[in-house]
């Protein structure tokens, strides 16, 4: 099995338009509100709403579209550690990171530790 099993092939003319669709709905009153809670979407840490990123979480180029429901605030230490990473993998993820750091054996871990902890709910 291939280690990127679940790529889908995305031709760039649709992740253009995905792109272009992304961009209009950042300039919705939707999405600004979303980013004013300064709330990441996957460790639910506090930041400021300029600092975060617009995320899908299912990425353009595994088949993800620019839709509400897949579309996410997150602050930059996630969304780069997430790259192209499905949900599904994002968890499997996030487990291997928790259970890495309970035995605090790596600096790497403990400095992405943030990201295990429980979301805040508003």
């Amino acid at each position: 099995m291939k280690a990127m099993a679940f790529i889908r092939e995305v031709d760039d003319a649709a992740i253009r338009r995905e792109k272009a669709r992304a961009r209009e709905l950042r300039r919705s009153s939707w999405w600004k509100r979303r980013v004013a809670a300064g709330r990441c979407g996957y460790c639910g840490r506090a930041v400021p709403p300029r600092a975060l990123t617009m995320d899908h979480r299912v990425p353009l180029v595994r088949g993800g579209r620019s839709t509400r429901g897949n579309l996410v605030p997150a602050c930059k230490a996630c969304n780069d550690a997430k790259r192209y990473l499905l949900p599904v993998e994002w968890d499997a993820y996030l487990a291997r990171l928790d259970s890495t750091a309970r035995g605090e054996t790596d600096e790497r871990v403990a400095a992405e530790k943030h990201w295990t902890t429980p979301r805040a709910r508003s």
